[in-house]
């Protein structure tokens, strides 16, 4: 992984975010939310784009798809396990972990921070 190129701020131990988990730190005047997707991390301000609410503290869940058969008929909707999203507790918008786009509008996106794990313990950017 390449060397943060801010000022690393150290926020916890590779402990404390587990598979499909997060941790949501104070970092000066900024709150972040940190994830761990398929071991790895990703980390945004905790700032939803749609209208500011605390976008990190959401359900994180799979993407929800619909189910088509061999004839082209829905047949109901199922859990997709590889996109997890994040969903924001005061609207529902939803953004795809690992990139942190919305889930129906690529052009609406979370503001990404650097983040970065050595020696068990993890760092974000000031």
């Amino acid at each position: 992984m390449t060397a943060i190129g801010k000022t690393a701020i150290l926020v916890g131990k590779s402990e404390d975010i587990a598979e499909l988990g997060r941790l949501v730190v104070d970092v000066g005047d900024r709150t972040i939310g940190i994830f761990r997707v398929q071991g790895r991390l990703y980390a945004y301000e905790n700032t939803c784009p749609h209208q500011g609410g605390p976008v990190c503290q959401g359900k994180i869940m799979p993407k929800v798809r619909e189910k088509i058969d061999a004839d082209k008929k829905a047949r109901g909707m199922v859990f997709d396990r590889s996109e997890m999203h994040i969903v924001c507790p005061w609207h529902g918008a939803e953004y795809v972990i690992t990139t942190g786009v919305h889930a129906v509008a690529p052009d609406v996106r979370l503001t990404t921070i650097e983040v970065e794990e050595r020696g068990g313990e993890i760092y974000v950017s000031a």
